[in-house]
């Protein structure tokens, strides 16, 4: 299957990480390696790409879309919470711009082995990283091993699902039944779960329930709040840090690292005089998230949720 993704905010992500000649960029979540081919553009002819990510099919396809800067690039199948190991491995240095795309691929959304979409019928897997990256905890796993109490957490957390409830105590009714392993089953749950008014809604009813397994599976806020501390310890002073993001929770996570770090405070409001010693690190060149213009999202539809966070360091 070719990979297919349209990179988001491409122009937002130019502007506002601002690449220059020389500097080099990391790019966490390379995808189709698209954003890395618009940045490596503009940082020749000695900037160099140190691009991640856990799809084996992304790095195939990133290293012939980014084919012309083959000399300049480093490209590993890992997971970007890794960038400080990786890093040191190959002694890439300084690290001028750190950039991600939290979105799932259209490739990823139609691979019927990793069954992360409700519109096709797969295994019960949603490992993005597969079972090399990501161990043996799988969507399966979840719903018919962990508690009803957990998968209600889970599906009300991180998938912000106002049914979880009633989802989590039908999909432990059903698995008593036989065990659920596909995603058209776990659809067909979720749809006994639900009102009919909700099922006419204009987000499909089974959305949150998979983002939430998805996110679960894979960690994917615990993650992207391990990697933030870490980039900023080894990104260069005047570096920048980008990300993209496409649900709240992940936004809510960039938007309070990057605002604990452009304060030279963090005492609560009622300590009188700081206590704390924090020294502002990082500098906000967005105070509110760059959005996808009327044009893009025309053209692409999924770009109606992407949310661009940058911010500079400054110490």
């Amino acid at each position: 299957m070719i990979y297919s993704h349209i990179p988001v905010l491409l122009k937002e992500v130019l502007d506002l990480l601002d690449p220059k000649a020389g500097e080099n960029l990391f790019d966490g979540t390379l995808g189709g390696g698209g954003h890395s081919r618009a940045i490596m553009a503009k940082t020749g002819p000695d900037g160099k790409l140190l691009g991640v990510d856990m799809d084996v099919e992304a790095i195939r396809a990133s290293r012939m879309n980014l084919e012309e800067y083959s000399e300049r690039m480093t490209l590993r199948r890992k997971n970007f919470t890794e960038f400080s190991s990786i890093i040191k491995e190959e002694n890439f240095s300084p690290v001028d711009i750190f950039f991600l795309d939290l979105g799932i691929s259209s490739k990823q959304l139609d691979d019927e082995v990793l069954g992360i979409s409700f519109l096709k019928d797969s295994p019960l897997d949603m490992r993005l990283g597969g079972e090399e990256l990501a161990g043996n905890r799988t969507a399966e796993k979840i719903v018919n091993e962990s508690s009803e109490e957990k998968i209600f957490d889970i599906i009300r957390k991180y998938g912000e699902e106002r049914y979880a409830k009633n989802i989590a105590r039908e999909i432990v009714r059903a698995r008593k039944i036989k065990r659920i392993k596909s995603t058209k089953e776990l659809v067909d749950i979720i749809s006994l779960s639900v009102p009919g008014k909700y099922k006419r809604g204009r987000i499909h009813y089974a959305t949150r329930t998979f983002q939430a397994l998805r996110i679960a599976v894979n960690d994917e806020l615990a993650n992207l709040e391990k990697v933030l501390p870490e980039v900023l310890d080894n990104l260069s002073v005047g570096g920048r840090i980008g990300v993209i993001s496409f649900h709240s929770l992940e936004d809510r996570i960039v938007k309070s690292f990057f605002n604990t770090e452009s304060r030279d405070c963090i005492c609560a409001p009622a300590v009188p005089v700081c206590v704390c010693g924090h020294k502002k690190r990082l500098e906000l060149i967005t105070r509110r998230p760059a959005r996808a213009s009327e044009e893009e999202i025309e053209i692409n539809p999924r770009s109606r949720s992407a949310r661009l966070r940058v911010a500079r360091k400054v110490l």
